[in-house]
């Protein structure tokens, strides 16, 4: 499924237990955009779902306001008991993840299926 809105284009798949959810096309300065943690906080309940896989390998470089997105996200869905895992970063964006700490609650893996996996030689460090 593709969702399409103002601001960026989410291309959704429901797997066993997980929502993988690959963002593309976004633009943080879109003012008529929803934030991008309460677009995919709707898909998951949407989906009655907690266990997110986020694909970010056509993100543009973070900004404060995106790792901010991500963070609160995270934090979301640990109220509710489930599980974050992001991949395809690029190494930037793994670098300013690094940088921002968050690299420690939410390890980069290299793709969708590793964070499906949860190997633990995809949260090699590449900065």
């Amino acid at each position: 499924m593709l969702a399409i809105a103002p601001g960026c284009e989410l291309d959704v798949q429901r797997g066993p237990d997980w929502l993988l959810v690959r963002v593309r096309n976004l633009d943080t300065t879109d003012p008529d955009a929803l934030p991008l943690a309460e677009r995919i906080r709707g898909l998951l309940q949407q989906h009655f779902i907690h266990r997110l896989v986020l694909e970010l390998d056509e993100a543009p470089e973070f900004d404060q306001s995106l790792v901010e997105q991500l963070l609160l996200l995270h934090q979301w869905i640990e109220k509710h008991e489930g599980m974050m895992r992001v991949c395809g970063l690029s190494p930037e964006n793994r670098r300013i993840l690094h940088a921002s700490r968050l690299d420690q609650q939410l390890p980069p893996y290299e793709d969708c299926q590793e964070a499906l996996l949860g190997f633990p030689h995809a949260r090699k460090s590449h900065y």
